[in-house]
């Protein structure tokens, strides 16, 4: 599986589990032998639900007249598993992580999902340092 797909099946599952959050863990290891239990895509959303309390912290510190209770599902999804992209995946460019969020907002999220997604993700790299 490509990583493009990877991400999308990853944020996809991610929102369903922040809309349906019971059973969880065999949601997971289905929606993985649905998959072909690619390594990339189990590492992105093993990752979110590891690390999921920081990603928020993160995501909250970098959010201008939002909090996380307010964001829209898909926008949660998206930037949960992007920051985990940018905080905890050294191998991935800022760009290609930031670039492949935007795509998803705009395909799944409202008019201005993407430049919403855009201006957190790049708030958060810079204050990495990248």
């Amino acid at each position: 599986m490509k990583r493009r797909e990877a991400r999308e099946k990853a944020f996809q599952f991610l929102f369903q589990i922040d809309i349906n959050p019971d059973g969880s863990d065999l949601m997971l290891q289905e929606y993985l032998a649905e998959n072909d239990d690619d390594s990339f895509l189990r590492q992105l959303i093993e990752g979110v639900l590891e690390k999921h309390e920081q990603l928020d912290h993160i995501i909250a510190e970098h959010l201008e007249n939002w909090t996380m209770d307010r964001l829209p599902a898909v926008e949660k999804a998206i930037l949960r598993r992007s920051t985990f992209e940018l905080e905890y995946l050294d191998d991935i460019p800022t760009n290609v992580s930031i670039n492949e969020a935007v795509i998803l907002g705009n395909r799944f999220g409202e008019e201005k999902s993407g430049k919403f997604i855009n201006g957190v993700l790049s708030k958060i790299a810079e204050k990495k340092g990248e």
